[in-house]
């Protein structure tokens, strides 16, 4: 094809291929791919290419391309064209009109090379789009890329891993950064505000759930201005690409500074509510939650009350469904205890971890049931056996001088945690209706973290206990080979991942080792590693090679929604000393072998299962006596801070001595690469030749 008019163009950019777009946006474009051999006969006819000339497979095969979609008049420009591509190699990309099965000529945005195949043989490859699509979404970019440089509101792009990707001149203000230096850093290095643990996390909820968060306040001091507090009103929204991939996550900074200064004048005589941004930011900082009573329970004291108690109801707390409230007694676990200075109202109450029930007569109990604070300005002696567990908890509370009493009730979406417990001894002032407002703020903030924790640790128990049941046991004795494993998952604020390993006996003592990776967490993504490991043992009983186990491992996770799955498939067999293996977008396998230095196997990576259509290679490595070979996820190995190269390396230094015991290479790989706050669960498999 040859340029013929103004829209028949080269793209000014050389004759090398251009980089590969996202793919989410080559399916929105629906790009076709069609292969021409030197005589000019269609070879390859992609279902795109139906979609976009109109002509189905059976038709196009075998047809002269020219013949079937170029106007009479171009023949000889594209003749030329396609003579030059083949002698040359020198590819073209411009718009050329076609003509459509339905007669119709139609702008077609082109992209044509220069095949050689291992025959030496030539053919010639054209990519193309609608010419008017390809216009429809460049122009939609651009309008895009001016919207968020031309306004007011700060906007930050940031990677699953919260690191930036883009920021606006909006945000270049707000932090006085320019944008290049935002560039692969993290929120905390940029952005002046104090609760940016509370920001992170609620990034990684909307990662995790999809769900935006809106109208997020946040006040801090910017560089630009670090005399005066600055408001903005943050929201977050998860970014996905066509296909529903998650690409990373959105930040919209609002500027309310005058709204916040404005209600910080009017409220300036009321000191208290202070204690109300302190909790923000103090107040659910961890999903544990006996952590986060104790931070409740902190916050309160001295400044609200002079001894605070944190009290859930034990139902609550095991995520069993509340009965209906009645005036029967109630059963709570003590969660913190904190008093301002040292006093026998201590004594007086639960130590935190204690089960205590208190009938329906006691303050606390009638403010659970009535989801109520509970106030009394001035305690009497008849007030203090309803707030007291027993006599000498009475007389203990009598001793310590207790005057003020106010129960409020934890409440999240709508159910009843428990209660927060405040008494005044040493603090002359009773409570009134302020700081009912005032402690029912705490409460509630501290009722939505308390909530959060509780449902996060009793889904984490469940998908734990779910991930090792469906993991094997110790491996049994397998020929010619010496094995250990380890399962670690991730740390407490995490969830539970879909590592997975396994060891399965075949035929002619041959033995298969498997490790894998479902992309996700929670009890779907190991429900989803059951299945693929129930069908990886089947498809092994068929004794396949590595490669056409990925390839029907693949078909099933196809079928499997929103799911990618990482595996590695070996097959070692003792009398030939061969292993065969095939990858499926894993991490590539470490070998030791004596007397030479550890190495990574280059094995061909091929695509994760759940892509579909891609066929994996199986390759063969021969093992001698002693050899150890390593099989591992990548939990082991990635980190948010360091290059994956270098992990690597960090890898292969722990197997100098491939004679070492097993186990204890597989607890030297645990602890010398995996660091407290890493976020993945890690599958680690180690064999070594008898």
């Amino acid at each position: 094809m040859t340029a013929e008019s103004d829209s028949f163009q080269s793209d000014g950019g050389g004759y090398g291929p251009e980089p590969p777009r996202p793919t989410g946006l080559l399916d929105m474009l629906s790009v076709a791919a069609v292969v021409v051999d030197a005589a000019g006969r269609i070879v390859f006819w992609t279902p795109q290419a139906e979609d976009l000339f109109g002509y189905t497979s059976e038709e196009a095969l075998g047809t002269y391309a020219a013949r079937l979609f170029i106007q009479p008049e171009h023949l000889p420009a594209v003749a030329k064209l396609f003579a030059e591509v083949l002698e040359t190699g020198r590819s073209w990309a411009g718009a050329f009109p076609v003509r459509h099965k339905d007669g119709s000529t139609r702008l077609t945005e082109f992209r044509n090379m220069r095949l050689l195949d291992d025959l030496g043989d030539v053919y010639a490859l054209g990519i193309a789009a609608d010419h008017s699509l390809l216009q429809r979404v460049e122009t939609d970019l651009a309008l895009c890329e001016r919207l968020i440089n031309q306004s007011p509101i700060g906007i930050a792009l940031l990677d699953p891993d919260l690191h930036y990707l883009l920021v606006n001149p909006a945000l270049e203000r707000i932090d006085a950064t320019p944008a290049e230096d935002h560039i692969g850093r993290r929120l905390r290095e940029t952005l002046p505000l104090p609760d940016i643990d509370t920001i992170e996390s609620a990034l990684r909820q909307v990662l995790t759930t999809g769900t935006p968060l809106l109208d997020q306040y946040h006040v801090g001091r910017p560089p630009a201005d670090p005399e005066h507090e600055h408001a903005w009103s943050l929201s977050f929204y998860r970014l996905e690409d066509p296909g529903g991939r998650t690409l990373g996550a959105a930040i919209s900074f609002v500027d309310v500074t005058e709204r916040h200064r404005a209600a910080a004048e009017a409220d300036r005589a009321r000191r208290r509510l202070a204690l109300v941004a302190d909790a923000s930011t103090r107040v659910g900082t961890t999903l544990e939650v006996e952590q986060t009573a104790r931070e409740l329970a902190e916050i309160a004291a001295p400044e609200l009350a002079d001894v605070v108690a944190v009290d859930v109801l034990d139902s609550a707390l095991a995520c069993r469904r509340t009965r209906k409230p009645d005036n029967g007694p109630e059963l709570f676990r003590a969660l913190a205890l904190k008093a301002a200075y040292p006093s026998v109202a201590l004594r007086a109450a639960d130590p935190p971890g204690d089960l205590a029930a208190y009938e329906g007569d006691r303050l606390v109990t009638l403010c659970v049931h009535t989801a109520r604070p509970v106030l009394v300005r001035h305690v009497g002696e008849h007030d203090l056996p309803r707030i007291a567990r027993d006599a000498e908890a009475t007389s203990l509370l009598a001793r310590a001088g207790v005057h003020s009493y106010l129960a409020v009730p934890l409440i999240a979406h709508g159910e009843v945690l428990g209660a927060l417990d405040l008494k005044r001894t040493r603090n002359p002032a009773p409570f009134d209706e302020d700081d009912v407002v005032l402690a029912s703020e705490l409460a509630s903030r501290a009722a939505v973290a308390i909530d959060n924790a509780r449902w996060f640790q009793s889904v984490r128990n469940t998908a734990l206990t779910l991930q090792r049941s469906l993991l094997p046991d110790h491996p049994p004795h397998h020929t010619g080979l010496e094995l250990a494993s380890r399962y670690q998952p991730a740390q407490a604020t995490s969830e539970v991942g879909g590592d997975w390993y396994d060891v399965l006996p075949l035929t002619e003592d041959k033995t298969a080792l498997v490790v894998g990776d479902v992309m996700g967490n929670g009890i779907d993504a190991a429900a989803t590693m059951g299945r693929l490991r129930t069908a990886t043992c089947a498809y092994a009983d068929l004794d396949l090679e590595p490669g056409a186990v990925l390839q029907h491992l693949d078909k099933i996770t196809c079928d499997l929604e929103h799911y990618i799955v990482t595996c590695l498939y070996a097959v070692y067999d003792p009398g030939t000393g061969l292993c065969h293996m095939a990858n499926a977008g894993h991490m590539p396998p470490a070998l030791a072998r004596p007397g030479r230095p550890p190495e990574l196997l280059e094995l061909p990576t091929g695509a994760p299962l759940g892509v579909g259509g891609v066929p994996f290679e199986t390759t063969t490595v021969e093992l001698g006596p002693g050899d150890l070979l390593v099989l591992y996820t990548d939990g082991l190995v990635e980190t948010r801070h360091h290059p994956i190269d270098d992990r690597l390396n960090v890898l292969l230094g722990f197997l100098d001595e491939p004679s070492r015991p097993l186990e204890e290479t597989c607890d030297l790989l645990l602890y010398g690469l995996r660091h407290p706050d890493d976020h993945d669960d890690v599958a680690l498999l180690v064999a070594r030749v008898r």
